[in-house]
């Protein structure tokens, strides 16, 4: 049974991917830090004020906790996509067979459909978003990186 297609994560730099969690762990720091100050009594409010700030501690490290993990989830996705593509990927070519406007998020692009064949995998059909461009018309052969294993894939 073949897996259905995906298209790899965005690459990141070794540098790139440094940088991201470090933010992201910097995105998770505020709300333990605050829960910690106000469960030990560093901060000088009363008792009323006291439960205000111990929910809001809460509240911060659930919400900072929960997108720390996430974006850093997201960068070992990415680094683990260019790892594989570049240990078993095999070139191929990916044809344009419709395009259509894709307004998704503040980043207006284009929403192609491709078939995408090479050596060593049956073609198959799939779905991405790019970048305004004029030369993105259907009939258009693009190159493609596919790990025929998983048929996870990446369009130059």
């Amino acid at each position: 049974m073949t897996s259905a297609p995906r298209e790899a994560e965005s690459r990141i730099g070794p540098v790139g991917a440094l940088l991201c969690r470090l933010v992201f762990v910097a995105i998770c720091l505020p709300g333990p830090v605050l829960l910690a100050a106000d469960v030990t009594g560093d901060l000088a409010v009363s008792t009323g004020e006291r439960w205000g700030t111990v929910a809001g501690g809460v509240f911060t490290t659930i919400v900072g906790v929960g997108f720390g993990v996430f974006g850093w989830r997201v960068v070992d996705r990415s680094r683990r996509d260019a790892r594989q593509l570049d240990a078993t990927g095999v070139a191929a070519t990916a044809e344009v067979l419709t395009v259509a406007h894709h307004l998704g998020g503040e980043d207006p692009g284009l929403a192609l459909r491709l078939r995408i064949s090479g050596p060593g995998f049956a073609p198959f059909e799939a779905h991405t978003v790019r970048p305004v461009d004029p030369g993105l018309v259907p009939g258009r052969q693009l190159t493609a990186v596919v790990d025929p294993a998983s048929r996870l894939y990446r369009v130059q």
